[in-house]
């Protein structure tokens, strides 16, 4: 269960306030209404971050079963930030309206082994990141062949902290 702070509102610029208690559900009613296009925010060994544009929705964990968002990559930078610094922050807009989720990520891929997850199970994780971000495709077989042959792996989130500007 997504973490919040507890209160109603936090206050913002000028006056403005920012909805807290958003859940992923709102999340993926945003990202939904840009192609799920979202900015993913990781941490550079020297504290900077560094941020990138992905496909990304919310879908259960393969392991726990915990709703997360699950984005798929193969993006060496990103991939080495969150080896080392597993802190990721996730923005999706639609407008002027928009959701940001916080939390710790965790990999799984050709290049890093989950425990309890068989990496046979792989393709199929990558195809349900994909849908789940509103992707659909006529060919499987070819989308698999790709997803191997770029050694893509997937990127869950964990949703520590949720909070948005929709009311």
């Amino acid at each position: 269960m997504p973490r919040v702070v507890p209160s109603a509102t936090a206050s913002w610029e000028r006056g403005r306030e920012i909805p807290l208690g958003v859940e992923l559900a709102d999340v993926d009613r945003i990202g939904a209404e840009d192609a799920y296009l979202a900015v993913v925010v990781t941490t550079r060994a020297d504290g900077t971050a560094q941020a990138s544009v992905v496909n990304a929705g919310v879908l259960s964990h393969p392991v726990s079963g915990e709703q997360v968002l699950g984005f798929v990559t193969y993006g060496r930078a990103k991939l080495a930030n969150l080896r080392e610094r597993q802190q990721a922050t996730v923005v999706f807009r639609s407008g002027w309206q928009w959701a940001t989720v916080e939390g710790r990520s965790e990999i799984i891929g050709p290049d890093d082994p989950y425990p309890g997850f068989q990496s046979s199970e792989l393709p199929a994780l990558l195809r349900s990141i994909f849908r789940a971000a509103g992707g659909s495709h006529d060919d499987w077989e070819g989308f698999d062949r790709a997803m191997a042959e770029e050694r893509r792996a997937a990127v869950l989130v964990h949703a520590d902290r949720i909070y948005s500007n929709r009311r």
